[in-house]
């Protein structure tokens, strides 16, 4: 156990040695030892009173040309000139590093994270995004589009100098560990999609999130149809895989040209998108509750139309008939212009 500590504190001072602002702490903690062992030195080789002894130092190793406090003998002329060079090159040290800490990137990039970890702090009903390849690049794009709020969560020096440029809330982490999904506002978050790259992640991840937020709709990426199971067990309300969504696509494209192009307009998720796809789920207090399909009108009204309905045991009612009641809890899939989409999502979507 003492070795591993050890090891640890080893380790720990290594990396303190690499990062500027380690340096500049470490630095600063060789100035304090100093000024107590020359502090002590004092009290022991000269016989001087506490007060006096730290003065003597703190003006010694300031190097200020103050007089002595009192006249020095032999050995404690000598322990003053140690004193002299350690605390100079201790001070000239934590000097070079506060100023290259002040203006070099590492002071900034500092900045720059505590004001992200401010921001995500005040977030609440986002979406996490863990991953930030190519996939959880897209998912990004896409949520921007839409306008969301989003925090991603990934590791590693080109994730990171990726998501600065974009200016996107991020977690530098481990998406699969409990404090990282913390500081990502799990617990405020109104759902998560783990993108990362293997199955084995993502279920940990699924894993992670679901145990710290019961409620939240969790998305995971499933790179083979064999871990799509193992996801849902893990707690995923959707998985998605990739690879067979491209496949299906691919021979859409090729079978029936016409519906990939709509399809492509649909999904495309551009800023300048002019038609989109929706949903409203319907709550007690809601003003279509209660309502047939025409009575809500959204057609006339909004230039919205009523694609489908989805039941609350997952089957869906397609082209519903003008004279069905909607019901709770069912949710409508709507189609029409994007803002006309969102401005009925935000106004009904949460209707309780």
């Amino acid at each position: 156990m003492r070795k591993k500590k050890k090891r640890a504190l080893w380790k720990r001072f290594q990396t303190n040695l690499i990062d500027p602002v380690g340096q500049l702490i470490t630095a600063l903690m060789m100035i304090l030892l100093i000024i107590l062992l020359g502090t002590l030195g004092y009290v022991v080789l000269e016989g001087w009173n506490w007060d006096e002894a730290l003065y003597m130092t703190v003006i010694t190793v300031a190097t200020v040309g103050f007089g002595e406090v009192r006249p020095l003998d032999a050995s404690g002329r000598v322990f003053t000139m140690v004193l002299i060079v350690l605390g100079v090159g201790a001070a000239a040290w934590a000097f070079t590093r506060a100023f290259e800490v002040t203006l070099g990137d590492a002071f900034w990039s500092s900045v720059r994270k505590q004001r992200m970890k401010e921001k995500i702090s005040r977030l609440s009903g986002h979406y996490i995004v863990c991953g930030y390849g190519r996939l959880g690049w897209r998912i990004g794009q896409d949520l921007q589009a839409r306008g969301e709020q989003f925090v991603v969560v990934d590791w590693g020096d080109g994730a990171e100098q990726r998501l600065q440029h974009d200016e996107i809330p991020y977690v530098s982490g481990d998406a699969t560990r409990d404090e990282i999904l913390f500081q990502a506002g799990v617990k405020r978050a109104r759902g998560l999609v783990s993108a990362l790259d293997t199955d084995a992640n993502n279920v940990l991840t699924v894993l992670t999130a679901r145990g710290l937020q019961p409620k939240l709709l969790i998305v995971a990426r499933a790179n083979t149809e064999a871990s799509e199971s193992k996801l849902r067990r893990a707690g995923a309300d959707r998985v998605v895989t990739p690879e067979s969504i491209g496949g299906h696509r691919l021979a859409l494209a090729l079978l029936r040209p016409g519906v990939h192009d709509f399809l492509n307009r649909i999904f495309s998720f551009q800023p300048d998108l002019g038609i989109d796809v929706g949903q409203v789920t319907i709550r007690e207090h809601s003003p279509f509750n209660g309502q047939t399909v025409a009575a809500c009108d959204l057609r006339r009204v909004r230039n919205v139309s009523i694609l489908g309905i989805q039941l609350p045991n997952g089957e869906f009612v397609l082209n519903p008939d003008p004279d069905r009641v909607i019901a709770p809890a069912e949710t409508l899939i709507l189609i029409g212009p994007a803002e006309a989409i969102y401005e009925l999502e935000a106004l009904y979507s949460w209707v309780v």
